[in-house]
């Protein structure tokens, strides 16, 4: 079985920092990608940042230049960055790991975490 397994959510002050973290359990094989996606109140679950086992990143155009994505696949584990937060950032931040192969199923699936709250004051 895979866990995933996010910290660092909070509230912060706009203009201010926040460091996500995610930490995938279980008979891991190989993750292919891992990203971030947050979803407001009311609002759909959208990407916010994705990275390959390539180290090859893609962002939402709304974080570009103020997050950072990175990942150590030693530790089964991604990060985001948040710098210069908004109000407009305030959701759940959700972790999730794609591709994902277990030493005991030859087949690939995605994993989603639980989330974490991000809350950014004006």
């Amino acid at each position: 079985q895979v866990r995933l397994v996010e910290s660092g959510g909070g509230l912060v002050q706009a203009g201010g920092s926040l460091r996500l973290s995610c930490v995938a359990s279980g008979s891991i094989k190989s993750i292919n990608a891992m990203a971030w996606y947050r979803q407001a109140p009311g609002k759909q679950r959208d990407l916010v940042a994705r990275i390959t086992s390539s180290r090859r990143t893609t962002y939402a155009d709304s974080v570009k230049g103020r997050f950072t994505i990175s990942r150590d696949n030693a530790k089964k584990a991604v990060y985001l960055q948040m710098d210069s937060l908004k109000p407009e950032d305030t959701a759940v931040y959700y972790c999730k790991a794609e591709g994902v192969v277990i030493w005991t199923f030859p087949e690939a699936w995605d994993y989603w975490g639980q989330g974490t709250q991000v809350t950014v004051s004006s």
